[in-house]
């Protein structure tokens, strides 16, 4: 288990980070997610160890890592934000290098290079040097010196940043497939990501955390959460708007999309209540209205996380400082 206590930290004046405590269990992979500026960047590097936080306290599994720095280092792999590499290296010295400092010797380093390389997806571009390569490449190759040694820990800051969506999904397939047996942390403002490869999720906003479940839990404070989308042929708006709006549950309906002959709108629900899509199907065929399609929204997650962030950022621009 990763456990981080009140940790915070100044740069002289300025609260970058603002006494956040979180846990991370093996199995879990938590999305660290925030817009820039947030405190994000600077978590994960007092989390690695990097830099010193000015109060609070991080463990990797039972080690303190201001007490026990190396040994901490030691069990986990980081992939900082633009990850520095040497360029004039190839690929596989590189790596090599990597597994020497980690401890690998003779034909067993030269194993975990290998399977490293085949794991990243560099096998085509292994005895290319580095700085020939696309900021893609880079990216893996970043992230191959990560897990070289099997860490128990990952702590990945914009894994995918730089690569092309192919490349993402096969970056994203490859955490899901290790999550089961490691404490992964995932930090991004890529939504989509987080959604599709978290198990939970940590918003955070001007250094504090503002929001902490699962994504699909999250979802549910968005306003499209339980709402229903609904696409007509052939209809006279107010007439269909009116209807809706005395079906049983329905807060309100807005029209998303007038083009020709078609209609899509999106149906609110009652705050904690449930609209039930055949109860609309049932009133609307009775009526005589085509429906060409109906399905209920899941919510949004980018709807949440603007609703977080920006509650918070209003809150601290409202707060009003006595100076009389």
């Amino acid at each position: 288990m990763i456990t981080v206590t009140n940790l915070t930290k100044y740069f002289g004046d300025k609260k970058a980070v603002d006494n956040i405590s979180f846990n991370v269990s093996k199995g879990e992979i938590l999305g660290f997610l925030g817009p820039n500026g947030s405190g994000k960047s600077t978590t994960m590097r007092m989390v690695t160890g990097f830099i010193k936080p000015t109060s609070g306290t991080v463990f990797i599994d039972k080690l303190d890592m201001s007490q026990d720095t190396m040994a901490a280092m030691a069990k986990f792999g980081y992939l900082p934000e633009n990850a520095a590499v040497y360029p004039d290296m190839t690929v596989f010295d590189y790596l090599e290098f990597c597994a020497s400092i980690r401890g690998f010797k003779g034909n067993f380093k030269k194993k975990r290079v290998e399977e490293t390389i085949e794991k990243c997806f560099l096998t085509e571009v292994k005895q290319k040097r580095i700085v020939w390569l696309s900021k893609g490449f880079k990216q893996r190759v970043c992230l191959a010196q990560s897990i070289i040694h099997d860490p128990e820990y990952l702590i990945l800051d914009e894994p995918t940043n730089g690569l092309d969506p192919n490349q993402k999904e096969e970056v994203r397939r490859m955490l899901k497939n290790m999550g089961s047996k490691k404490v992964i942390i995932l930090s991004t403002h890529i939504l989509e990501e987080a959604d599709a490869v978290c198990s939970r999720a940590i918003i955070i906003a001007n250094g504090k955390i503002v929001a902490d479940d699962t994504p699909e839990n999250l979802k549910k404070y968005s306003r499209k959460h339980g709402a229903v989308t609904l696409e007509i042929s052939e209809c006279e708006p107010d007439k269909l708007l009116s209807l809706i709006r005395n079906i049983e549950n329905v807060n309100s309906v807005e029209i998303t999309k007038k083009k020709q002959e078609i209609l899509k709108l999106i149906i609110f629900n009652e705050k904690d209540a449930v609209i039930f899509p055949d109860k609309i199907t049932s009133v609307l065929h009775n009526s005589g209205y085509k429906i060409n399609s109906i399905f209920i929204e899941k919510g949004k997650l980018d709807e949440v996380f603007r609703k977080f962030t920006l509650e918070n950022k209003r809150g601290e621009e409202d707060t009003v400082v006595d100076v009389s």
